[in-house]
């Protein structure tokens, strides 16, 4: 994604999101089908239940986003960590699905939302809050995804940012236009 300038938060929030989203997509594509479904130990997560907990929280958190508290009375949370899909083509389409909800929230919104009050479990949140707090969230759960899909693919993993040994080159193409930081 190429970098923009811009002074609306809102516009810039949706990048970033757009960015965590696209790291994940990649990383996941990377991953070998099994890597999906196997978790390092038995206290750690997968890459599937990852998705299944992004994706709750998402459709909690961007549901009804300006009316209704963040978190929905219908969300059992300790079940996104239980049972997840068990195919590649059934947790890309919940991982998609959970992107959606925040996507079609987030799209509407303008500056001028951002110091309206919502709730997250009946706490007072800004929007702007309510925001970071899930840009932070996601690069967190975006970023386990990548570590895990890195292990999981091996000596064929493409990276997905800045290759090592290479900041010269890789400085050089992102002032010459070629290529974007972001």
């Amino acid at each position: 994604m190429a970098h923009q300038f811009t002074t609306s938060y809102v516009k810039d929030s949706l990048d970033i999101f757009h960015y965590y989203k696209k790291l994940g997509d990649r990383a996941m594509a990377q991953c070998p089908n099994e890597g999906l479904f196997t978790a390092l130990d038995a206290e750690s997560n997968s890459i599937a239940i990852i998705v299944k907990h992004l994706a709750g929280n998402m459709r909690s958190r961007w549901t009804d986003f300006l009316t209704t508290d963040g978190e929905k009375p219908d969300r059992n949370r300790d079940t996104e960590f239980e049972a997840p899909p068990t195919a590649r083509a059934e947790l890309m389409e919940l991982w998609e699905r959970g992107w959606k909800c925040a996507f079609d929230a987030l799209q509407p919104l303008r500056d001028e939302h951002l110091s309206r009050t919502i709730t997250i479990r009946t706490e007072p949140h800004s929007v702007m809050q309510a925001i970071n707090r899930q840009i932070a969230h996601y690069s967190y759960h975006v970023g386990q995804i990548v570590y895990l899909a890195r292990h999981f693919a091996g000596d064929k993993w493409q990276t997905l940012s800045v290759p090592k040994k290479k900041s010269a080159e890789f400085n050089s193409k992102v002032a010459s236009g070629e290529l974007s930081q972001r």
